[in-house]
């Protein structure tokens, strides 16, 4: 298998941006990790790729994958044979939000 060409548009602490980065650990594949948050331009190239302003986005080999998972970048590698199955564990949650996104969600009684 050829080594893709992988650049990743994402927030550099987000629980879905992490989930990528572990995804990409857990099959040993060398990416850009694009910093949209702390470099305007990076986050400008993001939208006007995608046409949104969801992270992350994932480019693999010129297929954009916007606002996803790292679970659906798992699963869109595999379906298409960019990887194949292994038995490593990701070594973070693939498919968590960002924390201020989870704040909020807990019920409180009285």
């Amino acid at each position: 298998m050829d080594t893709p060409k992988i650049i990743a548009y994402m927030k550099p602490s987000c629980g879905w941006s992490n989930g990528v980065r572990a995804v990409m650990r857990k099959y040993d594949l060398p990416f850009e990790d694009r910093d949209i948050i702390n470099d305007p331009e990076q986050r400008q190239e993001m939208i006007q790729k995608t046409g949104q302003m969801l992270q992350p986005c994932v480019e693999i080999d010129g297929q954009m994958l916007a606002d996803v998972s790292g679970e659906e970048v798992e699963a869109y590698m595999l379906s298409n044979n960019i990887v194949k199955t292994n038995d490593r564990e990701a070594d973070a949650p693939t498919n968590q939000p960002c924390e201020h996104e989870m704040q909020g969600s807990d019920i409180t009684f009285r």
